[in-house]
């Protein structure tokens, strides 16, 4: 049990999100599909929470100059990556965007990119969501295939 709370945490943690949570609960022994879905819910519950902070905390913070500074540039970034798949599939951009486990492409950014763009946000969510479940696929898969790479070719010979 403290393996899947460890993960979940790790899964909701930004930079690691489903790729720090998933390998990490897979290699603590938990089965793959609970591993997927804890982590999968645990990185979903993300999505709101950016939104609430983003309508209710951000411009409390904006004025200091050090908050400031890291938001404008994490949006700068973000619009920057996000803004050609919005404008060229919609929502199916979004998806794709969280769907990619690759750095700063996960929940937070696609909500931060949602916001931004000011995308709906019950549609949003959905599509993060879902993006978030191909990524937490991939990267079980990615896992797991290369994990019994290893064995294979630890125990070949």
């Amino acid at each position: 049990m403290w393996e899947i709370l460890q993960s979940m945490a790790l899964a909701a943690f930004p930079i690691f999100e489903l790729r720090g949570g998933i390998p990490f609960a897979l290699w603590r022994g938990v089965n793959p599909v609970v591993a997927i879905i804890v982590c999968v819910i645990a990185n979903a519950l993300v999505a709101p929470v950016v939104f609430l902070f983003l309508d209710y905390v951000h411009h409390h913070l904006y004025p200091m100059r050090w908050y400031a500074r890291i938001f404008d540039r994490f949006v700068h970034h973000t619009r920057e990556r996000l803004h050609n798949a919005v404008q060229k599939y919609g929502y199916w951009g979004l998806v794709l965007f969280v769907g990619v486990p690759l750095p700063l492409t996960g929940a937070y950014t696609g909500a931060l990119g949602a916001w931004l763009f000011g995308l709906d946000r019950k549609k949003s969510l959905y599509c993060i969501t879902l993006g978030i479940l191909v990524a937490g696929i991939i990267v079980a898969a990615a896992v797991l295939s290369g994990s019994a790479a290893i064995r294979a070719l630890f125990t070949a010979g």
